[in-house]
C-alpha cells in the first residue's frame, strides 16, 4: 500500500479540497517537526539526564519536569521564525510569546500544552503534546493576551501527539480526524487512519477514582451507576481506565470509545475545574466532536465557552456521545 505522508496529506487538503491555506499547512508541518524533536528527547530519557524535576514552577504552581521546559523551548524555537504565527501561548508560560520583530508576522495564534501528563515521564508511561490554532484578529497592532480569548468553536485546527510505543499525531482541520504514525526510519509522519470515529456506546470510563470523596452529587450518581454493573440501572458491566495523562486517556477513547471525566470537586470550590480550557479542553473537544463524540463541562458545550483568562480552568466530560449526554443531564 502506498504511504501517504503528512506533507502529502496536507497538500491534498489544500490543493484539491481547499480546506486549508498554505500558511496553515506550513504551521501544521512545523508543529509536527517539533513533536518529532520532543519524541526524540523523551526517547533518550535518562541517557541525557533529562528525567526528573527542573525545580521550577509554572503559573499554575505545578513543579515542572526538565522535559516540560525542554518541550516548551522546542515548540517556541521551531515555530517562531516561519512567518505563519503572530504569537504563541503555552501552559508553561505566564504570558503570550510574541513573535520577535526580526521575523515575519503571520495570521495565526498557536496555543499548546508542550508535555501533557509529564508526571508519568519518570515511570516511562505515555505522555503527549496538545495544540490549538486560532486566527489572529485582523487590523491589530501588537498581539495582546485578550486576542487569544476566543471560544473553542473558532479553532481552525487542533491536534495532539502521543509519545508511547509508537509516536502518533492526531489532527483535525475541521473536516474529520486523521491519525499519523511516525516512521522512525525515514523521520516522517505517515497516514495510518482516516476519519476516526468514536462509538456512541461504550463499556469503559476514565476518571481518577481517588478523588471520589470530593465529587459533586451528579458525578457520584453517574459513576455509582457504572460501578453497579449488570445488577445496576445500566444493566451492563463497565471497566475503568486511568493513565493520568489526558492525551493517553483521550486517545484510547478515540480508538475504542469511552468517556473521560475530570470534574470539579470540593477541594477548590472557587475553581471550575482542573484542566486548562485553552490548552487542553478546547483542542481535545474539537477533535472529539469531529470524531462524532461530545464534550461538555457538565452544563454546556465546552467549545461554546467564552474564555475570560488565558489560563482558565474547566471541568471536562468528553467521549462517546451517549455517555457524555447522560452525565451532563445529571448536572442539569
Amino acid at each position: 500500500m502506498r504511504k501517504i505522508t503528512l506533507t502529502q496529506f496536507l497538500i491534498e487538503e489544500q490543493r484539491h479540497k481547499g480546506v486549508i491555506q498554505g500558511d496553515l499547512r506550513l504551521l501544521v508541518e512545523v508543529v509536527a517537526r517539533a513533536c518529532k524533536a520532543i519524541s526524540i528527547a523523551i526517547g533518550k530519557g535518562g541517557i541525557t539526564g533529562m528525567l526528573g524535576s527542573a525545580t521550577t514552577e509554572n503559573i499554575q504552581g505545578e513543579v515542572q519536569k526538565k522535559l516540560d521546559v525542554i518541550s516548551n523551548e522546542i515548540l517556541l524555537e521551531t515555530n517562531e521564525w516561519g512567518g505563519h504565527l503572530a504569537a504563541m501561548a503555552s501552559e508553561e508560560m505566564d504570558h503570550p510569546y510574541i513573535i520577535p520583530h526580526r521575523y515575519p508576522k503571520g495570521e495565526y495564534l498557536l496555543l499548546f500544552d508542550p508535555l501533557d501528563g509529564s508526571s508519568n515521564i519518570d515511570v516511562n508511561v505515555s505522555v503527549g503534546t496538545i495544540f490549538s490554532v486560532l486566527n489572529c484578529p485582523e487590523n491589530i497592532g501588537a498581539v495582546e493576551e485578550h486576542h487569544f480569548l476566543q471560544a473553542g468553536a473558532k479553532q481552525v485546527c487542533a491536534g495532539y501527539a502521543v509519545y508511547g510505543p509508537t509516536t502518533l499525531l492526531v489532527l483535525t482541520l475541521g473536516n474529520g480526524v486523521s491519525c499519523f504514525t511516525l516512521d522512525r526510519e525515514v523521520g516522517s509522519f505517515v497516514l495510518t487512519q482516516r476519519d476516526m470515529r468514536i462509538p456512541e456506546e461504550t463499556r469503559e470510563f476514565s476518571i481518577n477514582a481517588s478523588n471520589m470523596r470530593h465529587w459533586e452529587p451528579p458525578v457520584k450518581r453517574y459513576v455509582d451507576e457504572l460501578l453497579a454493573g449488570k445488577t445496576g440501572p445500566r444493566g451492563k458491566d463497565f471497566n475503568m481506565r486511568w493513565v493520568a495523562s489526558m492525551v493517553a486517556d483521550v486517545h484510547r477513547i478515540m480508538t475504542r470509545g469511552g468517556i473521560f471525566m475530570y470534574p470539579r470537586d470540593a477541594r477548590e470550590p472557587d475553581k471550575p475545574g482542573k484542566l486548562r480550557l485553552m490548552y487542553e479542553a478546547n483542542p481535545m473537544s474539537m477533535i472529539v466532536e469531529q470524531a462524532g463524540g461530545a464534550s461538555t463541562d457538565g452544563n454546556q458545550r465546552i467549545l461554546d465557552i467564552q474564555p475570560e483568562q488565558l489560563h482558565q480552568r474547566v471541568a471536562v466530560f468528553l467521549g462517546s456521545k451517549n455517555e457524555v449526554e447522560r452525565v451532563t443531564s445529571y448536572h442539569r
